[in-house]
This record gives structure tokens, C-alpha cells and sequence, in this order.
């Protein structure tokens, strides 16, 4: 019978790999801090100096927003699409 008192210890869900840390957020994370729609505007209030991946490397997403057309994003996927567009889709970049 195990002892109630000692905490367990859980293995990590996901098994992370070694290497180097790849600068800035994934955009599914950004883009899950903010609810939907959402202006342009206000998503550069709330997150634009925020540091996305991309598969180029980091980039903020002010500057990635300015490149951007729509104005008003009716919900998230409209949002990743839009960033996406200008930043590319794949693999992001890793220090070797």
C-alpha cells in the first residue's frame, strides 16, 4: 500500500527532446491567450510585442501584423491564417 503522505512523482506527458531552445511562442500559444473576434488593433494591444516562431526564426508579431490586410479576425483560425500567410508555413528553425 503506498504512503498517502509522500507525493508522486509524474513523468512529463510528452517526452522533450535535448538540444538548444528555439526563441519565441508557438502561434497556437499566442494565439490562445486571446478570445475571438478580435480587431487587429487589440491583438497588437494585448500581444504584439510578443516573439512568434516562425520558419524563418523569431519575429515579432507587430511587425508580422503590419504586413497583414485583414483588420478584424472573426476567430482564431482566421487569426493563424492570416499570421501564417506572411510567415510561412513548416518547420520552425533550430540552432544546430
Amino acid at each position: 500500500m503506498a504512503d498517502d503522505d509522500e507525493p508522486e512523482e509524474e513523468e512529463p506527458a510528452v517526452e522533450l527532446g535535448e538540444g538548444p531552445a528555439i526563441e519565441g511562442a508557438p502561434l497556437a500559444r499566442v494565439a490562445s491567450r486571446l478570445t475571438w473576434p478580435q480587431e487587429r488593433s487589440k491583438v497588437l494591444d494585448k500581444e504584439g510585442d510578443a516573439i512568434i516562431r516562425t520558419p524563418d526564426g523569431p519575429r515579432e508579431l507587430s511587425d508580422v501584423l503590419s504586413e497583414v490586410d485583414v483588420t478584424y479576425f472573426d476567430r482564431r483560425q482566421t487569426f493563424v491564417d492570416a499570421v501564417e500567410d506572411v510567415t510561412g508555413r513548416g518547420p520552425v528553425q533550430t540552432a544546430e
